[in-house]
């Protein structure tokens, strides 16, 4: 039931987006350049990495897409970025991931593989699931890059604090996982979307 909600939810997003996606696409291209998607090398099921896609929100620089990853960095963000980050449009293409099989709609959000290697077997656990694009961290946690922003050591905030709690819900989430569950995060994180 679950990949079937996968892979139904991604097409029928896909399909009914479409318009607004291309319109996004040429946003961030209009400002910024080529490329308008961005892809990084992320953990999936079983510690095997994917190219998880997303709308560019920052300037173009190498080395990122294969995991790079500055916490609480803002200064290559772009206006369209940091609007698109702002209300987590930068995360529809995803939808392609869900589709192909590399993600879920609801699970642990995929990390970098610099964040697995730090909680190891934490991670293992966390992986026995398809990763999602949504889960009860990411909404807990829906102004992490403020929270960043505002500590004087954003990395070891990250690593010490928030991704620590994070794994603490990734690893309740795998323990109580349901379908029904599945719909209510999805529900719940429309509605925290739209209120902000």
């Amino acid at each position: 039931m679950k990949r079937f909600m996968d892979v139904v939810g991604a097409w029928v997003g896909l399909v009914v987006l479409c318009p607004l996606l291309g319109l996004l696409w040429l946003a961030v291209v209009a400002e910024s350049g080529m490329p308008g998607f961005f892809r990084q090398q992320r953990a999936g099921r079983r510690g095997r990495y994917f190219a998880l896609l997303k709308f560019r929100s920052m300037t173009v620089r190498r080395g990122t897409e294969q995991g790079s990853f500055d916490v609480g960095s803002a200064a290559r963000v772009t206006r369209v970025g940091a609007f698109l980050r702002k209300t987590k449009l930068d995360e529809l293409p995803q939808l392609w991931n869900v589709l192909k099989g590399d993600m879920s709609l609801v699970g642990p959000r995929p990390e970098v593989r610099k964040w697995v290697e730090a909680y190891p077997e934490r991670w293992a656990k966390v992986l026995t699931v398809r990763p999602g694009i949504t889960d009860p961290a990411s909404i807990e946690f829906r102004n992490e890059e403020d929270i960043l922003a505002r500590s004087p050591d954003p990395e070891r905030t990250y690593r010490k604090e928030i991704l620590p709690r994070k794994l603490d819900l990734y690893e309740q989430y795998v323990a109580t996982r349901s379908f029904w569950g599945d719909v209510g995060l999805l529900i719940k994180t429309l509605l925290v979307v739209v209120g902000k």
